[in-house]
C-alpha cells in the first residue's frame, strides 16, 4: 500500500516552479519482513519536481532523474548558481529529482546501527540496490497518475534506467543514460579487471602531464606507510586509501586539482583539508562505501572485489592511483566510517539475486540515448556498448570529450546531443 503526499506548486526559486512530493512505500518487497529503522514496515521516497516559471508547469512531459552512486540524494538545482545541464533538460521536460530510498530527504539510512545491529542494518541495506528503486518509481509513477515518462540515469542511475528496462520497459517514453550502462552478463571480477587498467592508464597520463608529481606521490605513499599523512582530525591517512585520490582522474579537470594538492606542504592544513575532500569515501555520504560495490553484482557475492582482484603492478608501483575501488582501509581508518566495517563485511558475503534480463532487454521498444566515455575509468566502454546493443531502440554517442561526469561538465551539450539522438533530430 503507497501514499502519497504532494505540495502545491511554489515560485519561491526564482525562474522555476517546484513542487515536493513523499511517497511512503514499502521497504521490503521480498516478503522477509525487514523493517525500517524506527520499526515501520514503510518508508518515505522524496521526490522534488521542476519546472521553468511562466507556463502551465505540466505542458511538457515527465522525466525522472536517477542520480549517481549509490548512496547520493539527487541534486538541489538554483538559478542563482546556474542551472547548466538542469536547463538543457527543462527546455523539453519538467524533471522529476528522486531522492533514492536511504539518502536525502527520504528515510534516511545513515547509521551503522540503524535497525539495532550490524546484522539487521546489513539485512535493510539489501533492499537499496537498483531493484528497490525502480519499484519506488513505479510506485511514484501511478500515484501521480501518469502512464508513461521518460528517465535519465547517470552512472549508477544508468544501471536503474537498465534495471527500468528489463523490468518495466513498458512504463517508459524515452530512456537516456550517461556513463551508466552496466556490465550485463559479466561479473564484478571482470569489471574491476578493467577499471584497475584504466586507473594504470590514467595514472601513466598524469605523470606525462606532470613528471615531478611521480615523485611526490611516491614520497607520500612512504609517509603514509608510517603513519605521517592525516586528516584535519589527525587520523592517519594509509597509502591503500591515500591512492584512492585517483579518482579525481576520473573526472574533468582532475589531473590539475591533484597537482594542486601535491603542490602543498603535506604537514599544512590546506593539505590535510584539500586530501580529505579529494578522497573518494566519506561519512557524508557512507552509504557510497558500503553498498558500492553490491551495485555491481549481477548476482553472485562480491566478497571485497576490489581487494581481491588488485594487480600485482599495483603492489610493485605505489605511485600507480585507484579510483572507484573501496576496500577495508577506506573505511577502518576514517573513524567516522569504520562503525560501518562490520556491515560492510556482512553485504560483501550476502547473495545478491540477477539486476537484468537480457531476453527482456532484447524484447524492448523503447526509443532512447547513451553517452559512452571512451575514456571512463569507471564504468568500462567494452561492456558499456555490449549492454547497450541489447536494447534495440537505444543509439549511442561514444565521445572522448567528456570525462565521467560530462553530463555536468558540459553544461548541458550531452543531455542536448542525446535528445536529439533519441528522437531522431539527428541521425548520428
Amino acid at each position: 500500500m503507497t501514499t502519497l503526499s504532494t505540495t502545491a506548486w511554489l515560485a519561491a526559486t526564482a525562474g522555476l516552479l517546484t513542487r515536493d512530493h513523499r511517497l511512503t512505500v514499502p521497504l521490503d518487497r521480498s516478503g522477509a519482513g525487514d523493517r525500517a529503522p524506527d520499526g515501520r514496515t514503510t518508508i518515505t521516497v522524496y521526490a522534488r519536481e521542476v519546472a521553468c516559471a511562466g507556463a502551465d508547469p505540466l505542458s511538457r512531459p515527465p522525466l525522472v532523474f536517477l542520480q549517481g552512486g549509490p548512496g547520493f540524494e539527487a541534486p538541489r538545482p538554483s538559478p542563482d548558481a546556474g542551472l547548466g545541464w538542469v536547463g538543457a533538460l527543462l527546455e523539453h521536460y519538467r524533471l522529476i529529482l528522486i531522492d533514492q530510498r536511504g539518502t536525502g530527504a527520504s528515510t534516511p539510512i545513515d547509521r551503522p546501527d540503524a535497525a539495532g545491529d550490524a546484522a539487521a542494518t546489513a539485512r535493510l541495506l539489501t533492499h537499496l540496490r537498483a531493484d528497490e528503486i525502480v519499484e519506488d518509481c513505479e510506485d511514484l509513477r501511478r500515484a501521480l497518475g501518469l502512464e508513461r515518462w521518460s528517465v535519465l540515469g547517470q552512472s549508477f542511475g544508468g544501471f536503474c534506467t537498465t534495471r527500468y528496462l528489463s523490468a518495466h520497459a513498458s512504463s517508459l517514453e524515452q530512456a537516456y543514460l550517461t556513463g551508466g550502462l552496466p556490465a550485463v552478463g559479466h561479473g564484478i571480477e571482470e569489471v574491476y579487471a578493467l577499471t584497475y587498467e584504466a586507473m594504470r592508464v590514467r595514472s601513466e597520463e598524469y605523470y606525462d602531464r606532470y613528471p615531478a608529481d611521480r615523485d611526490r606521490v611516491a614520497a607520500l605513499m612512504e609517509a603514509a606507510g608510517r603513519g605521517e599523512v592525516l586528516t584535519p582530525g589527525g587520523h592517519p591517512v594509509g597509502p591503500e586509501r591515500l591512492r584512492g585520490v585517483g579518482i579525481c582522474l576520473g573526472a574533468s579537470g582532475g589531473m590539475d586539482s591533484l597537482h594542486h594538492l601535491l603542490e602543498a606542504d603535506p604537514a599544512s592544513a590546506r593539505f590535510r583539508h584539500d586530501l580529505a575532500g579529494m578522497l573518494p569515501f566519506s561519512a557524508r555520504n557512507p552509504l557510497y562505501a558500503v553498498v558500492h560495490e553490491s551495485c555491481w553484482a549481477d548476482g553472485g557475492v562480491s566478497a571485497w572485489a576490489a581487494e581481491r582482484t588488485l594487480p600485482a603492478e599495483f603492489d610493485d608501483d605505489p605511485t600507480l592511483l585507484t579510483g572507484e575501488h573501496v576496500s577495508h582501509a577506506h573505511l577502518a581508518e576514517d573513524p567516522l566510517l569504520a562503525p560501518w566495517l562490520e556491515v560492510a563485511d556482512l553485504l560483501a558475503g550476502h547473495e545478491w539475486p540477477r539486476l537484468y534480463d537480457p531476453v527482456a532487454l532484447r524484447s524492448t521498444r523503447v526509443r532512447g540515448a547513451a553517452a559512452v566515455y571512451a575514456r571512463d575509468v569507471f564504468v568500462p566502454m567494452v561492456y558499456s556498448l555490449q549492454t547497450a546493443a541489447l536494447v534495440p531502440g537505444l543509439r549511442t554517442w561514444v565521445t572522448s570529450e567528456y570525462e565521467h561526469n560530462g553530463s555536468r561538465a558540459s553544461g548541458g551539450a550531452v543531455f542536448t546531443r542525446l535528445h536529439a539522438l533519441a528522437t531522431g533530430a539527428v541521425v548520428r
